[in-house]
């Protein structure tokens, strides 16, 4: 039978902007998915650095279509797929997926920011996405954890402004009252718990300082009336064709085959300095 969430499950997704699902994926299942990360070539070759102010750097994949891979199956299984158009409320389709390697004493730190404070620019006219982060390893405050503005989900659009070349964070001065307002929660996982949360649930991470890796597999839903309108865009819509939550271990360790994926050669950090307001 597949992954139903729950009544409790949808009103804590409602009310907090975010749902810990619990032992999602089996050993066996991560360990596939970690042997992807690990093994597979595309995986290592559109291996990006993202640094941030302190030099430490975040290794990033990036990769916009769900295919026959291990890791294309998860974002194509039913508890996945399911979950996200039961919390949108309607069909959705894979918009990205990201692999996030914070290696230790060398995983940097993310401020601040909405997905869809980088999404708006996509070309997606309204918030109905999210993201669903999967623990492939233990990950604690020790790791750089990440760190969610519980209910932040109903403020809106928050402007943006340039951190770095590479990384856009939520306005410093909006971020004080918020946080004053609204409660920081540390989501520690372990591996195969499925951290899903909103689009525009404010979120950061700390530099990875322990001796431990804390690596995650983010897999990213858009609803189908809500495709971008940038019709360049290697995030537009394809029809999700969805595959049993059996499929992961029927496959075995499946490498990505030619440009299935439609691997990122460079990370999309949207120019923000012409634009504002909250949405």
């Amino acid at each position: 039978m597949s992954f139903e969430l729950s009544p409790t499950q949808r009103d804590a997704y409602e009310r907090d902007g975010y749902v810990i699902l619990r032992n999602l994926f089996d050993a066996e299942e991560i360990a596939l998915l970690n042997r992807a990360m690990e093994e597979d070539p595309a995986i290592s070759g559109s291996a990006l650095i993202r640094p941030d102010q302190e030099g430490f750097g975040t290794r990033i994949s990036l990769w916009n279509r769900a295919g026959d891979s291990v890791y294309g199956l998860a974002a194509r299984g039913d508890r996945l797929a399911c979950t996200a158009a039961t919390l949108i409320g309607e069909d959705v389709y894979h918009f990205q997926s990201k692999l996030t390697a914070k290696d230790p004493r060398e995983g940097g730190a993310w401020e601040w920011h909405q997905d869809y404070g980088y999404w708006y620019h996509n070309g997606c006219l309204r918030p109905d996405m999210l993201s669903c982060m999967i623990a492939l390893d233990r990950t604690d405050r020790n790791n750089g954890c990440l760190q969610l503005v519980k209910g932040s989900h109903k403020l809106g659009r928050i402007d943006h402004v340039p951190l770095t070349d590479k990384q856009n964070e939520a306005h410093p001065e909006r971020m004080v009252p918020i946080l004053a307002a609204y409660e920081t929660v540390y989501t520690e996982l372990d591996p195969g718990d499925v951290l899903v949360f909103h689009a525009n649930m404010l979120h950061r991470s700390d530099k990875n300082l322990s001796d431990n890796r804390r690596w995650t597999l983010i897999i990213c839903y858009n609803a189908v009336s809500n495709d971008t309108y940038k019709t360049d865009d290697n995030r537009a819509f394809v029809p999700l064709d969805r595959v049993g939550d059996d499929a992961m271990k029927q496959a075995g360790l499946k490498f990505s085959t030619g440009d299935q994926e439609h691997f990122a050669k460079q990370a999309y950090v949207p120019d923000v300095t012409a634009t504002g307001g909250n949405d």
